[in-house]
């Protein structure tokens, strides 16, 4: 059930509404009709945006004394960072930003960002019915800085009809990357123009966090033990040893635009066999009509991991008023309830096993080929490190990977060359 919060004394905690106490008076933020108004910048786009303002509409009907406005913002989720940096450094930015988990950690040096610590550990659900990957997204220096949003999971889905087509077995879940190259390379038919896979070829985070699996199934780290250096540089170069292999033998079609988009269509038209993505593409593939399935990603060590990337409802403090108010929202968005519906119609997975036991999330599993891998992956997947250098880590590797696909460096030296740059950005003090 919904977590209801009195409508004129919004608590986040003692400790949360004491720091916040003494950032406005008892009026800051409240109109003349005493309705507060939170700012709400989502970013998001099409069948998400819909469903989202769907909420906020609920919410605003059910919570006569808050009014959440969400037409703000003016960009996509990709750019969010940048424009919330700058609205940061202006003075005007909103109550409540869509973060990506993996922009966390830099966002949440400023000291606007509110300490959700006693709200959420504290509140409903608990905080251990949440998954681990959220958990551990949100949480910056032992500190709760920011709600979740949405989660995902990465896996493999297939095209089915082309395995037929081309006499494979069907992937199966305990496969190894030499399989999953040796099966790209016999359903790559360069004259029908069908690759057998394919991976974003930008350099960007979504051509990065699809090698951290890879990575910790080898045993390495994103940033080693002592925090001065990357703790990936041999199992990076295993890694990026497989991707080698793909790009020698033309099974791996490289998209060279941000999103991966060109590299979806390319498998909605059924010209790609396998594809490692998240459960957002599931409602596409389906309207597509592709006869799909779904199987955990590739080990190497036999041990199923995957990664998953928790995105944030970061609070920002305009006044307590309004904190309190931005609070109340985000609570409300993670209830059982309404994330269910929210993770329905947006493509993501239950934020808590509270979410996963609801009728309605567990109809929706059972009619969706596939949606169950996502979510039983979630036992085993782990989450990028909530480090302030990652941005930095991140585009080093990305060159790194791209260099690869392309067949411009060899794997052992597009590792050393990333080294030299994320190790600098790891030196530098914060």
């Amino acid at each position: 059930m919904t977590h209801l919060i009195p409508r004129r004394r919004l608590l986040l905690g003692t400790a949360a509404a004491g720091a916040l106490a003494a950032c406005g008076g008892p009026s800051d933020g409240v109109g003349s009709d005493g309705t507060v108004t939170v700012e709400l910048w989502h970013g998001q786009s099409d069948t998400a945006r819909k469903a989202l303002e769907a909420l906020v509409s609920e919410f605003n009907r059910t919570h006569p004394r808050i009014r959440v406005d969400s037409s703000g913002g003016g960009v996509v989720a990709d750019a969010m960072l940048q424009k919330v940096t700058a609205a940061l450094a202006a003075g005007s930015y909103p109550d409540i930003a869509y973060i990506f988990g993996s922009d966390l950690a830099s966002v949440a040096r400023s000291p606007r960002v509110v300490d959700l610590t006693s709200a959420l550990r504290g509140g409903t659900p608990p905080w251990t019915s949440f998954w681990t990957p959220v958990r551990d997204a949100v949480t910056v220096n032992g500190e709760v800085r920011a709600a979740p949003a949405v989660l995902d999971s990465l896996a493999v889905v297939y095209n089915k009809k082309l395995f037929r087509e081309a006499g494979v077995p069907y992937p199966k879940a305990g496969w190894s990357w030499d399989e999953f190259v040796d099966t790209a390379r016999r359903l790559t038919d360069s004259g029908r123009g069908v690759f057998g896979t394919g991976w974003p070829g930008t350099g960007d985070e979504d051509t990065v966090w699809r090698l951290w699996p890879m990575i910790w199934d080898l045993g390495g780290e994103v940033v080693a033990a002592d925090g001065k250096g990357i703790g990936f540089a041999e199992q990076g170069t295993k890694a990026l040893g497989t991707l080698a292999r793909l790009a020698r033998d033309k099974s791996v079609y490289v998209d060279p635009k941000p999103g991966g988009e060109q590299m979806y269509q390319v498998f909605l038209g059924g010209r790609m066999a396998m594809v490692a993505t998240g459960p957002w593409e599931l409602p596409d593939i389906i309207t597509a009509k592709v006869d799909y399935d779904v199987v955990p990603l590739p080990t190497y060590s036999g041990r199923p991991i995957t990664i998953s990337g928790p995105d944030t409802w970061t609070v920002f403090d305009n006044g307590s008023a309004r904190a309190r108010a931005a609070v109340a929202f985000v609570q409300w968005m993670i209830q059982p309830a309404q994330d269910a519906r929210w993770g329905i119609s947006a493509g993501s997975l239950p934020l808590s096993s509270a979410t996963a036991r609801r009728p309605e999330w567990r109809e929706h599993s059972a009619r969706t080929t596939g949606l169950d891998v996502f979510t039983g992956a979630l036992d085993t997947a782990r989450v990028r490190p909530v480090h302030a250098a990652y941005p930095q880590i991140s585009q080093a590797l990305g060159e790194a990977v791209v260099s690869v696909l392309l067949g411009k460096d060899s794997p052992a030296h597009a590792i050393r060359r990333c080294a030299d740059a994320a190790d600098a950005a790891l030196l530098i003090p914060r």
